[in-house]
Parts: structure tokens; C-alpha cells; sequence
């Protein structure tokens, strides 16, 4: 049986007494987990006792040439029995375990249900909280103002933001400002712009002033690139049409409803609108932007600190499940693993459109696009730097920028990389890349250049 077969479908839960629907007893449940736990506690002793033989044989040797010269010929063993002689290596491997374990188990993360939150929603079943020594419970939370709140009030330990929303709050923009954290990425692309059947005659932008667009947030890269969008088609986002934001699960009720012509959304609200057929895709928002950044995992700046075995456990947690997400052929058993009410609450087949990129657009053609939605945690630099271009074009700050600084201080590239390779990823060799929006290349070294370039802009 696979392990994503549906281990959520509460007639498995209700038979067999297991919390998690994948083993036949709760009691084969917590044996299961308790054989993990044993095996990630010996991985990690060997991991700590090869850092710490490392750090004295540097220490004895400080040249490189010196150090391979005397593993070379005496052998990594020999050298290890060697220095335990002089050196307590048990006891040193046991301080240093001791001050990598988690200073807090039990954690509260929640989630907005959309298929950003895949991996936050995916390291639960998957056991990944669990390999890492964590009990984390993941939350269904109702809107993004409400995981804001509840976050900054310390309900969350941690939660499923937009990107924007760990700037906007470390700068005091809709909030008090507190410094936070986006270390990774949730998804890339996975946004798209949906139009009532109504204006399937209406393809051109142009044609859309006087249009009701729903975002699901005033800072979010829905917001942003739909603005984007209609500036370069010539309509003036704030004049010529109306954005509101509605939370992604009211987006398709109200397009039913005829409150709004379309929204830039989150899916799955763009194929429920086509398999509710209400509505149709009129282009994806990798079309807009290829790579772009959705959501994020984000946390406290306190937490980081105060907590940081905590911190790193848990991040290393998300980065193991969204490894999971990128992979296509896991797409389907995501689909399943996700669909339940106390997830994401869609049937399978809107899910499995969208993970696998085979979907209906509701124009009656089948479309076809492997990266539709994908999953990469890396926090570039230059992802904050843009979206900090555009929180200043439209008004939302004001005044000098450190774009550079703020980007730093917000998405923890360093951090990432770190965590990344301890889990046996490759990160990127540099935390700022160069990408274009709508053939418009971004370089993050001129964010005021590129901010000075747009002919419709409300940036002072």
C-alpha cells in the first residue's frame, strides 16, 4: 500500500485506530514513529561526533596539506582512535547533541487552505516534523489577516504566509511593526488570472476598465503581478478597474454571485471555478513571471532566536516535505493526501489538474504544464528586493528603501543554505538572482532604476 494512499479517509481512521490512517493499529502507530525517532537520534549522534573529531583535528593540524597528510597515512579510523586518547570525543559528541536538541516539541503552525500550504500540510503525514523530534499541529486558519494575527499574538509558533506579508510586517506596513522571517519558499508560480465565463470574449486587458478583480491580500504577489499586468496592457490598477481582497475561499462564491469579473488567486480557486464551471483560466501566473514566489514559511524573528535547535528542526522539517512536492511523480498522492475537509477541502481531481499540469481551462481546451505549480524553498534575496519595488510603486512605502538590507533581514538565504545541505540538498551558490517579469529583465543591484522605468506608477 502506498503511503499516499488517502492516509486522511476517516473510515481507515475509524477501523483502525491510527491517527495518522497508515498503520493497521495505533499501537504498530507509535512503534512505527518511536523506530524513526531511534534512527534519526543515530544519524545524528554520527553526524555530531564527525563534526566534533573534525574540529579537533583542524585545531591539531591547521594547516589543510598537514591534516590530509596525517589522515592519508595513518587513516580516518587509526586518526579517530587516536585522538580519543588525549580527547573525550564521547563527551564532547554528547555536549554537543545535547545543545542541538529542541528547545521546544510542541508547536502550533497554521495554514490557509490552498495548495501553497502543500508542504506545511505534507511534513505531518509524511512523518518530517516527526523525524526531526517535533509535535507539530497544523491549523486551518481562515484568512491572512487572521494567521497574522494569531502569529503575532504567539497562537502560531509559526505559519503559511504570503511572501509579501513577513516584509510589509517587519516594516510596520498593516501592522505593528516586529521583525519576521521568511527562511523558505512554500511554492513558485501556482497563481492564475480567472475571468467569468461571461468575458470569454473579452481577452484583451484592454478591454477590462471599469472590470472587479479579487485579490486574496493587499500584500501579496497576487496583488502585485495583477497590477503588474494591467499597467503594462495601459489600465491603471487603482483608477481603471477596482481590487479588492476576498479571501480565497470566497473568490469562486463570488464570481458565481457576479460580485467580481475575475481574480488573480491562489489555487485551487482557479480550477474550482472551471470545474464549477463558473468560470475560465485566461492565463497562469508563471506566464506573467516563470519562478515567481507565492507563499512562504514564516516565523518570528524572537523564535529564531530564542528558540534556534527549534527553529532549525522545523525548517528543516518544510524543506524535507517541499523536496517531496517537486517531485512530479508524488504529484497524484499529494493530490489524495491534501483533498480532505480538515486540509485543503477540494476534490482530488481539481487538486490532481493542478499539481500535475494537466488541467481543463474552461474554454474547452486541455492544457498541458509540468511547472504549473512548483516547489523550491530557496528565499532569494532578489524575490524580496522586487517585492519591496512594488510595495513602493504602489504607495504601500514610502521614502529610501534598504532594499538590500531589509531583503536580507527578512528572507534568511544563509539559514537555508545551511539547513539545506545538513538535509542533503544542493542550495544555490548565491542568495540573489536576476529574472525577468513580462520580458522585463529585474536586476536586484537597481531596484530604484527599475522602479523609475514604469510609466504607470504611484511610487513619490
Amino acid at each position: 500500500m502506498s503511503m499516499f494512499s488517502n492516509p486522511f479517509d476517516p473510515k481507515r481512521r475509524l477501523t483502525s485506530g491510527c491517527p495518522c490512517g497508515q498503520h493497521k493499529s495505533a499501537e504498530e502507530h507509535d512503534r512505527t514513529l518511536r523506530l524513526q525517532a531511534e534512527e534519526v537520534s543515530s544519524s545524528d549522534e554520527k553526524r555530531y561526533e564527525n563534526v566534533v573529531a573534525g574540529t579537533v583535528l583542524r585545531a591539531i593540524f591547521p594547516q589543510d596539506a598537514a591534516r590530509r597528510a596525517f589522515l592519508k597515512s595513518v587513516g580516518a579510523s587509526t586518526a579517530l582512535a587516536a585522538i580519543s586518547q588525549f580527547f573525550p570525543l564521547s563527551t564532547a559528541t554528547e555536549v554537543f547533541a545535547q545543545a542541538k536538541a529542541v528547545e521546544k516539541k510542541d508547536l502550533k503552525v497554521g495554514f490557509i487552505p490552498i495548495t501553497c500550504a502543500t508542504p506545511i500540510i505534507m511534513a505531518h503525514p509524511m512523518g518530517f516534523y516527526t523525524k526531526h523530534g517535533l509535535n507539530v499541529e497544523v491549523i486551518k486558519t481562515a484568512g491572512w489577516a487572521v494567521i497574522r494575527d494569531k502569529t503575532l499574538n504567539k497562537e502560531y509558533d509559526a505559519a503559511h504566509m504570503l511572501s509579501p506579508m513577513p516584509i510589509a510586517i517587519t516594516l510596520g506596513v498593516g501592522a505593528n511593526a516586529q521583525p519576521y522571517t521568511a527562511p523558505a519558499i512554500e511554492n513558485i508560480n501556482g497563481q492564475a488570472i480567472t475571468l467569468s465565463l461571461k468575458h470569454k470574449d473579452k481577452r484583451d486587458p484592454k478591454s477590462w476598465k471599469g472590470f472587479k478583480f479579487a485579490v486574496p491580500f493587499d500584500y501579496s504577489m497576487h496583488n502585485y503581478l495583477l497590477r503588474y499586468y494591467l499597467a503594462e496592457h495601459g489600465l491603471d490598477p487603482d483608477t481603471d478597474v477596482q481590487i479588492r481582497a476576498v479571501p480565497p475561499p470566497e473568490m469562486v462564491a463570488n464570481l458565481r454571485a457576479d460580485n467580481i469579473d475575475g481574480f488573480l488567486g491562489p489555487d485551487p480557486m482557479n480550477q474550482r471555478a472551471v470545474f464549477d464551471n463558473v468560470g475560465f483560466i485566461h492565463l497562469l501566473s508563471k506566464e506573467i513571471w516563470d519562478g515567481h514566489p507565492c507563499c512562504v514559511f514564516a516565523a518570528s524573528q524572537e523564535f529564531v532566536k530564542t528558540v534556534p535547535n527549534t527553529y532549525a528542526a522545523l525548517l528543516k522539517s518544510i524543506i524535507d516535505a517541499t523536496a517531496f512536492a517537486s517531485k512530479s511523480e508524488n504529484r497524484k498522492q499529494i493530490a489524495e493526501a491534501v483533498a480532505p475537509a480538515n486540509y485543503i477541502n477540494q476534490p482530488v481531481t481539481v487538486l490532481e489538474q493542478i499539481l500535475t499540469g494537466t488541467f481543463a481551462d474552461g474554454l474547452g481546451s486541455v492544457k498541458r504544464d509540468p511547472k504549473r505549480v512548483d516547489f523550491d524553498p530557496f528565499p532569494y534575496e532578489s524575490f524580496a528586493v522586487w517585492i519591496l519595488t512594488q510595495m513602493k510603486r504602489w504607495g504601500q512605502i514610502k521614502g529610501d528603501v534598504k532594499y538590500a538590507d531589509v531583503a536580507k533581514q527578512v528572507f534568511l538565504a544563509t539559514d537555508t543554505t545551511r539547513l539545506m545541505k545538513e538535509v542533503g540538498l544542493t542550495p544555490p551558490a548565491a542568495p540573489t538572482k536576476s529574472f525577468s517579469v513580462m520580458g522585463k529583465v529585474f536586476d536586484p543591484s537597481k531596484p530604484d532604476a527599475y522602479l523609475k522605468s514604469f510609466k504607470i506608477s504611484k511610487a513619490s
